[in-house]
């Protein structure tokens, strides 16, 4: 590790330390973070970390493993809806980076990166989520510009983004036919239905409906008809950064049975005397140490220029069936007071299952490796 990953590591701890665990609780039942966090995460250099300075960004001279530290750091809160709700950009924005125009990146960038607004992800419909290619959102032509109908589900942001980097139909049915674009979600025929959640209360989740939405022909991201490529390389990054997520949250359930079971007795003896606890914890360590191994190497490898899908899909797999073992067994460590709302626990338990089937459900991701090694 370099002297800039501590650095680095420091500065973040400091600023969740001191902005977000505080207010853990009451942004969780407010089902909201507040809107002067964006701001306050970008002057830290959250929001801009690995985005050139000429958008607003913190510059490149950062890695892969800066990112990973800020995963790390932000799950120490112990609430997934909050780093949802607050890095949605980490989705919505690189696509537009990777393809767009040099005259769309600096039209949206600065403000994004500024914490001014929001953009989010439109990939999954409610006819289906991970079989891509067969999208239904339409995207027809219409003058200097198309017109869009059809919904996009499950969006995270999706009451409160200012931005919607969406997957439309513009073509012919399969992959071939697919394009990006950038949607104003307060444009005339957008509206939105809020869903509510087992877990990640903090982020807002919606329903968006198109009707007859017109998006400008300079909307358009990278060219037309090649969105389905763009989509599955933001893929890549995406299980990636869920990956080092669902590590992080399986140590901060390591971190918290240890602790408890250090000061909890029963039948007379620290938790930690009792040979089937101590068994417990090791199997955590193993798990956790194993997973953090993998992401180390995969991103190794993305940093050298390889694109390892077959890996990066066994890794998220890996890291949250991680994740789920550790919140089983830290929560049966616990016993009760896992149980009861304001625990870190309980917060990450009920969080496991949106890790395991975003980005990718672990049934799609061992198939989709399956058939990268040639089966």
């Amino acid at each position: 590790m370099e002297e800039s990953h501590k650095l680095w590591r420091s500065s973040v701890r400091a600023f969740v330390t001191k902005e977000i665990i505080p207010y853990v609780e009451a942004w969780e039942e407010a089902g909201r973070i507040p809107r002067d966090l964006y701001p306050n995460a970008a002057q830290a250099g959250l929001i801009g970390l690995g985005y050139a300075e000429e958008f607003g960004g913190g510059g490149l001279e950062t890695d892969i493993f800066h990112a990973i530290i800020t995963s790390e750091e932000l799950a120490r809160a112990g609430a997934g809806g909050i780093v949802a709700a607050l890095m949605i950009h980490g989705i919505g924005l690189p696509p537009i980076m990777a393809l767009a125009s040099e005259t769309m990146k600096h039209k949206i960038a600065p403000h994004i990166l500024s914490g001014a607004e929001q953009i989010s992800l439109g990939i999954t419909e409610p006819s289906g989520g991970s079989d891509v290619a067969k999208l239904k959102t339409k995207a027809v032509r219409d003058g200097n510009g198309w017109r869009v109908n059809g919904s996009k589900t499950y969006i995270t942001g999706g009451m409160t983004s200012k931005w919607l980097t969406a997957a439309v139909r513009t073509g012919e049915e399969g992959m071939g036919g697919i394009s990006l674009m950038l949607i104003d979600l307060e444009s005339e025929g957008v509206s939105r239905s809020e869903l509510p959640k087992m877990g990640w209360w903090s982020s807002d989740t919606a329903t968006l409906y198109f009707d007859d939405v017109f998006v400008p022909a300079d909307h358009l991201i990278g060219t037309e008809h090649q969105g389905f490529y763009g989509i599955m390389a933001n893929f890549n990054a995406e299980r990636l950064g869920m990956a080092a997520q669902a590590a992080a949250y399986a140590r901060c359930c390591l971190e918290d049975a240890v602790s408890w079971a250090q000061e909890r007795e029963t039948f007379g003896k620290k938790l930690t005397q009792h040979q089937v606890i101590r068994h417990k914890i090791a199997t955590m360590a193993q798990r956790i140490w194993t997973t953090t191994s993998f992401l180390d190497h995969c991103a190794w490898r993305v940093m050298q220029g390889e694109s390892p899908i077959a890996e990066l899909a066994m890794l998220k797999v890996q890291a949250t069936e991680t994740m789920e073992y550790c919140a089983r067994e830290a929560m049966q460590i616990l016993g009760g007071a896992g149980f009861i709302r304001g625990h870190r626990i309980e917060r990450i338990y009920r969080e496991v299952r949106v890790m395991a089937i975003g980005g990718g459900s672990e049934e799609i991701m061992r198939d989709l490796a399956a058939r990268q090694m040639g089966l």
